[in-house]
């Protein structure tokens, strides 16, 4: 099922600028993973998720995070990943329900358009390489492995609307 969350959500980025989504994907679609700061799921995973951004980092793709947190939060979480990638923070969950996820972590894929053809929730490693096999065909880019040793094991995704 492809989720076309709306254009004119608001997405506010780390360093405070706060523009609709749709000036996010002028340029480039978003490989986003949405991580909950205050969950030991999402603190399982952040390793894995720094190795999968970097994998696309120099893709026609802006790979970000969302954090479902305020932005001093995100950094506390983040520590020096908060400088090296794009982060936007939703501490609200905005964005998260117009991506209609109900698990965080999330891999997801924001087409240009806005579209969201493929996403994959909590941590399944099958589920999160096709995500990235997806980006990956689609800017002609190397895929990443996934997994790799030191991943986690499968596991459920924390609420994403708690």
């Amino acid at each position: 099922m492809i989720i076309s969350p709306s254009l004119d959500t608001q997405i506010q980025s780390l360093k405070g600028d706060a523009r609709p989504l749709e000036e996010w994907l002028t340029t480039f679609h978003l490989a986003t993973i949405v991580l909950d700061p205050f969950t030991n799921e999402s603190a399982w995973i952040l390793p894995t998720a720094v190795r999968i951004l970097r994998q696309f980092a120099g893709a026609s793709v802006r790979t970000n995070f969302v954090i479902t947190s305020t932005p001093d939060e995100a950094r506390q979480f983040l520590g020096p990943y908060a400088d090296e990638f794009l982060v936007f923070c939703d501490p609200a969950r905005t964005f998260v329900k117009q991506l209609s996820l109900t698990e965080i972590p999330a891999f997801v894929y924001v087409q240009i358009n806005g579209t969201v053809p493929v996403s994959a929730q909590g941590w399944n490693a099958k589920e999160w390489s096709s995500v990235a096999e997806h980006i990956a065909t689609a800017v002609s880019w190397r895929k990443p492995i996934i997994p790799v040793s030191g991943d986690p094991g499968s596991f459920k995704g924390s609420p994403a609307l708690a």
